[in-house]
């Protein structure tokens, strides 16, 4: 086994840009290669057929399902971010809430000096942590 690695499936072609969206909000973050789909394949022409991209350190697979499926995000699967200050952990939770969902406001929950989750304009979910 070489590598374990978190897989996102998008719909409607929204791939690349949830991919450029996150990794303009983390730092040491990039999307290192795309794939595309070409006339006459699977999926729709310029769609993410496989693309990899990292945040701070931690490689992602994505791609842009060519199939519609009765599912999609689920809560339970989250990506949980580790903040180092206050400042950072306040504006990830702004930018990331825009468009989305709440699942816990940020707050203090006991656990942490101030923890949110949510879930983004594209369907994931995130957990955001500055730690006691």
């Amino acid at each position: 086994m070489k590598k374990v690695t978190p897989f996102l499936m998008f719909q409607d072609g929204i791939a690349e840009e949830a991919m450029t969206y996150y990794t303009s909000l983390i730092e040491d973050s990039e999307i290192k290669s795309i794939i595309r789909y070409g006339a006459n394949e699977a999926g729709e022409e310029g769609t993410v057929m496989k693309a990899t991209f990292t945040l701070k350190g931690q490689d992602f697979i994505c791609i842009d399902s060519n199939i519609k499926h009765q599912f999609t995000f689920t809560p339970s699967f989250s990506i949980y971010v580790t903040c180092d200050t206050e400042e950072e952990i306040d504006h990830l939770y702004q930018k990331l809430i825009d468009g989305g969902q709440a699942l816990m406001p940020i707050g203090d929950y006991g656990f942490s000096k101030k923890f949110g989750w949510l879930n983004d304009r594209f369907g994931v979910s995130w957990q955001l942590d500055f730690p006691l």
